[in-house]
């Protein structure tokens, strides 16, 4: 049964229908709580929440992020970005690193540890997007990725002139959890 159905509630479908329910903030907001809640179910058993599973991602991918490039990326204040980083490192899942390319920043790193527990941890984020998405087809699902990617990184949208299709630039298409 889906989860929404288990929790329906009476006078719920008025709620659904009343002006909220073609609200896209609303729905995105309703969306990334559902999203959210099943995730950190899922990731517990992990030790971990979505912010932590995010900064593992983005550290055990290579990315090699500072600190501040990780609070602006996740949309975190940067003391909250320095609790996860201290969290994950005390269980040895990532380092600090000095930046190569400026010797007074830190890049984080993931350890073999933090990189197995990714792997693990990826699964279960993984299994939690395609139980919440298991009523749209595979073309829908990909069709909303690209359009969240559209919406939270517009300065990465490139239109061509000549098509007026959009391409999302260089960047990777990486599925992690905000």
């Amino acid at each position: 049964m889906p989860p929404s159905e288990k929790t329906r509630l009476p006078g719920q479908d008025a709620l659904r229908d009343s002006v909220l329910g073609g609200d896209l903030v609303f729905l995105l907001a309703r969306a990334n709580a559902l999203m959210l809640a099943a995730a950190n179910a899922a990731l517990a058993e992990h030790g971990l929440k979505a912010r932590s599973y995010s900064v593992l991602a983005l550290a055990a991918d290579g990315a090699r992020p500072t600190q501040r490039e990780l609070a602006e990326f996740l949309r975190l204040d940067p003391s909250q970005i320095v609790a996860l980083v201290d969290g994950l490192e005390k269980r040895q899942l990532i380092e600090r690193r000095t930046d190569p390319a400026d010797r007074r920043a830190n890049v984080l790193v993931a350890t073999d540890a933090g990189r197995a527990l990714f792997a693990r941890a990826q699964e279960s984020a993984r299994a939690v997007e395609l139980g919440l998405l298991a009523t749209v087809t595979p073309e829908e699902h990909e069709r909303l990725a690209d359009l969240l990617r559209l919406l939270a990184f517009p300065d990465w949208a490139v239109s061509d002139s000549r098509t007026g299709q959009r391409s999302r630039g260089t960047a990777r298409s990486a599925r992690h959890l905000g």
